[in-house]
């Protein structure tokens, strides 16, 4: 039985769980054990937790009737039902806040319903003894949303005249509000200053800043700032995807991509949030903003050049009240229009009610916007066109299609195209195809379909003048084909001794390898393919001669032969015969063995060819692997650009076949990170890490995803988010029980915070690393970074304690004859003298320094440890020994270089400082060469 300890342990619960689906099941729990109850106590408490979880999940139906019912309650008797429950939410007056925008999105309630709840708000504020402002935000987000705009320049001032108090929106979503205000009223400088004010100083809330961030896209665009416009799509789309309340900032998001030159982006985002549509029925105002987006990034696919795409998830059932009736998916071209359609059909609704222009001046708005270009390139999702497939025509292309898929290996499009070619009837391939459709039935596991088509191809066999092939057909049966592994082999090496054909022969013995690789003897399957193969040969027949190849080629490779392997596959290719599934099959096995070889350039080219071969001859199976394998071995060459471009072909490819993304997503998000878009591999990765989490993937795999999320979030100076990422990371390699992972999480947590001047945190954190480490004592690279890092933080404040990591580090450098470390250390030993005031040592350290770098052919390093050397000295006033190192480090070849730029422009300003113009005006010109 339901007891109200019951319901307060619940209340616990909902008020320390994330906004989300977990909470809303809590909540709607906690309502209903209290109505079961019979306490409107608690059912007032429950339901005032469920406002706020409704406005959070964007459910206004909800929303509305649980404020209502908690506001009629709170008027009947405040002190029994007091405005605020004491649980550090949002209180009732708080709530008021959101209904007036909650009417306004409907057409369905009218202004004079909505002017009413304003005045009801102002009432009970009033009557509370609370400020104003919160009213006044109110009035002005009135006049704005419903296209007042004159009224809405006045409101905005009185609310600016308002004192705030503790009902105003908080400073986040104020400027947030202004932000979209601003920029809708063609005010961008103004829009941009105050989101850089907010960025600047750290604002947020429930949904900010992502939607001062979405709401500012435009205004960075038109003033040609365009790597803040990506940084901040990128940070709002990645915040908001994930709520369908969002669905507007999602919009303008959508927007951004189909005016950026990212198309496929923005179909992929279309077709993420087409569905969103009918979250919340009473958003109607969201739904207009969303179908006039689906609008503009419909028509730019279009454009340019793929309106035959799919639109994914539009021909959804509950999305036919949007779109209407359609026979099958609908296409870009198909669907823009219907969408434009339906924005302006609500648009309509929205100004009969308001009795103004406003949503026909958005629509015609953004009309105009959908003509806007500019280059924003962002590389997570493109399209990417794949060579035409042949599509048969002729019974001669059916049986063509149907050798190429067998050849290359994909067994369910070759019984397809294998029963086409079958349904021909064409008697001169009757025996090939039969005996191709047996191979191709076993593969897929249907061994009980497999008698009418081997009995078929004995007799074809016999037809075509081949009566022992025939005979040893109907002989040997399924044990031909290697089905029973080893147990059949006598059997068949008894037919191959007495066949008198040596393809037969070969046939036989290809059987045999079959077995033994069944059964695991792989280097007996080896000896038997070389064995056929010779039998090929002197049969006769090239196309098989090639089909032994390939086979000697897999069986060598599995066998770790990779010489026999790369023979085998070269042999293959230079066969004039090879059909193009064969060529494919053995540049992949080529491909793979170049990669293992170090050859990453030419393996990638030979996994690119077979991709295009694959795509040629129409099959699916396989080339999301092979595609694959080629963006790894573009990553393992050092081409991080290249390897992206190959991921996103098979996130497409993964896509189509319903699999699993995240593993693809993973390795393109750190191609990404590699070729310099850390952006997008944060978004990237944030996603992957959402659905293995949503999966409960195992901590190891997760803690990998965060780990590299921490290193994009620093890479695009999200520092803040970095820690908190490096931190998770430590803990889920806790969880997955990785001593070195945790310490290396927690030494780059440490090393950030450090370089933050949170040192007392960064010392435990790093601290905690190197007592990790130490229990991993193979693993030095692990200890020294970890003590170096230690060494670095301490010595930045001048703390003593540096030295002495300083020298456990140097002495592990010395012992595994690191001398790169070494002078690294010693530069690290040259700074932290610095800070304690050792000037001296400092500068001698920095040239020793200088010195070890030079040794290892780091010139950039040396030429950072002689700029400090410089710094030091210019400091102490030795003026003339400070230009001596500059003019050294000057002459180092590092033109271009930031150390070498900065090392110029402060020996120009010591020179000017000494007098000394002439010279000052040669190390600028020669700058600026």
């Amino acid at each position: 039985m339901t007891t109200a300890d019951d319901i307060h342990a619940l209340f616990q619960q909902i008020d320390h769980t994330p906004w989300g689906a977990e909470e809303r099941e809590l909540t709607a729990r906690a309502v209903a054990m209290a109505v079961e109850l019979g306490d409107e106590d608690l059912e007032y408490r429950a339901r005032m937790r469920q406002t706020s979880s409704a406005n959070q999940g964007g459910d206004t139906t909800l929303l509305l009737s649980s404020f209502a019912w908690c506001l009629a309650k709170h008027d009947a008797d405040p002190t029994r039902f007091p405005s605020d429950i004491g649980n550090g939410g949002a209180d009732l007056m708080w709530h008021f806040k959101w209904m007036a925008s909650t009417l306004r999105a409907s057409p369905e309630f009218s202004t004079e319903q909505i002017q009413a709840v304003l005045d009801d708000m102002e009432a009970h504020f009033r009557a509370e003894g609370l400020g104003l402002s919160a009213v006044a935000m109110a009035r002005f987000e009135d006049a704005w949303g419903s296209g007042r705009l004159a009224e809405a320049e006045e409101r905005r001032l009185v609310l600016e005249a308002t004192p705030r108090d503790d009902h105003s929106h908080c400073d986040a979503c104020g400027r947030s509000q202004l932000v979209g205000y601003f920029a809708d009223t063609d005010r961008d400088a103004d829009a941009i200053r105050l989101v850089e004010e907010m960025i600047e100083g750290g604002f947020g809330c429930g949904e900010e800043p992502e939607h001062a961030l979405a709401r500012s896209l435009l205004p960075f665009l038109r003033a040609g700032r365009f790597a803040d416009a990506k940084r901040a799509h990128l940070r709002s789309y990645r915040l908001a995807r994930d709520n369908a309340d969002n669905l507007g900032m999602v919009a303008t998001n959508i927007v951004f991509a189909a005016i950026t030159g990212n198309e496929a982006r923005a179909l992929a985002m279309v077709e993420r949030h087409v569905r969103w549509l009918a979250h919340d029925a009473l958003n109607v105002a969201g739904h207009a903003r969303a179908l006039r987006s689906f609008g503009v990034a419909l028509d730019a696919v279009t454009r340019s050049g793929h309106g035959t795409s799919v639109v994914r998830g539009a021909d959804a059932a509950e999305l036919v009240r949007f779109f209407g009736e359609h026979d099958g998916p609908w296409t870009a071209a198909e669907l823009a229009p219907i969408a434009w359609a339906k924005a302006a059909e609500i648009g309509a609704r929205f100004d009969a009610r308001n009795s103004t222009t406003a949503f026909a001046d958005v629509w015609a708005r953004d009309r105009q916007v959908a003509e806007l270009r500019f280059d924003v390139p962002i590389l997570s999702e493109a399209f990417t066109p794949e060579p035409a497939a042949l599509v048969p025509q002729t019974a001669a292309e059916r049986f063509t299609r149907a050798i190429e898929l067998s050849d290359w290996g994909d067994a369910a499009g070759a019984l397809t195209a294998l029963q086409a070619a079958l349904d021909d009837n064409d008697p001169k391939h009757a025996a090939d195809l039969h005996g191709l459709m047996v191979g191709a039935l076993l593969a897929c596991d249907r061994q009980d379909d497999t008698s009418p088509h081997l009995a078929a191809y004995a007799a074809a066999s016999r037809a075509d003048g081949h009566d022992e092939l025939a005979g040893l057909i109907e002989d040997l049966g399924l044990t031909l084909f290697g089905v029973e592994g080893e147990s059949s082999v006598s059997r068949m090496m008894q037919a191959a001794e007495t066949a008198v054909s040596p393809g037969v022969r070969a046939v036989t013995l290809s059987g045999i390898a079959s077995a033994y690789l069944r059964d695991g003897k792989v280097q007996d399957a080896l000896d038997m393919a070389k064995l056929s193969h010779e039998a090929f040969v002197l049969h006769g027949d090239r196309e098989d001669i090639v089909d032994a190849l390939a086979n000697i080629a897999f069986y060598a490779g599995i066998a770790g032969d990779t010489a026999a392997a790369r023979a085998a596959a070269d042999a293959g290719l230079e066969m004039p015969e090879a059909s193009q599934g064969q060529r494919a099959s053995l540049l992949e096995i080529r491909g793979r063995i170049r990669g293992g070889e170090g050859e990453f350039v030419a393996g990638a080219a030979d996994a690119d060819e077979a991709s295009r071969l694959i795509a040629l001859i129409g099959a699916t199976w396989g080339a999301a692997r092979v595609s694959v394998l080629a963006g790894a071995m573009y990553e393992d060459a050092g081409m991080p650009s290249e390897a992206a471009a190959r991921y996103r072909v098979t996130l497409r490819q993964v896509e189509r076949d319903g699999d699993d993304t995240s593993a693809v997503r993973f390795r393109l998000a750190r191609a990404l990170l590699s070729s310099g878009n850390a952006g997008e591999a944060a978004e990237l990765l944030s996603a992957v890490h959402e659905e293995e989490a949503a999966a409960d993937a195992p901590p190891a795999s997760r803690a990998e995803t965060v780990a590299l999320l921490a290193e994009a979030f620093e890479v695009d100076e999200q520092y803040g988010n970095a820690v908190g990422a490096w931190g998770y990371a430590a803990d889920l390699f806790e969880q997955a029980e990785s001593v070195t992972g945790r310490a290396h999480a927690l030494s780059m947590q440490g090393r950030i915070l450090g370089q933050f001047g949170e040192t007392e945190e960064s010392v435990t954190l790093l601290e905690q690393a190197i007592d990790l480490a130490r229990q991993e004592p193979d693993n030095v690279v692990l200890l020294s970074r970890s003590l170096h890092l230690l060494a670095q933080t301490l010595g930045a404040v001048g703390d003593e304690r540096a030295l002495s990591v300083l020298d456990e580090t140097e002495r592990l450098a010395v012992e595994h004859d690191a001398p790169w470390l070494l002078a690294d250390v010693t530069d690290s030993r040259a700074r932290a003298l610095g800070a304690m005031g050792r000037l001296d040592d400092a500068i001698a350290a920095a040239l020793r320094a200088a010195d070890g770098y030079d040794a290892e052919s780091d010139t950039e390093s040396a030429g950072g440890a002689e700029l400090f050397a410089a710094r030091v000295l210019a400091g102490s006033d030795r003026l003339d020994e400070a230009v001596s190192i500059y003019r050294s480090l000057l002459a180092r070849p590092l033109a271009g270089t930031p150390v070498h730029q900065v090392g110029a422009l402060e020996l120009g300003n010591l020179l000017t400082a000494l007098g000394r113009h002439g010279e000052a005006a040669e190390v600028r010109a020669a700058l600026n060469e």
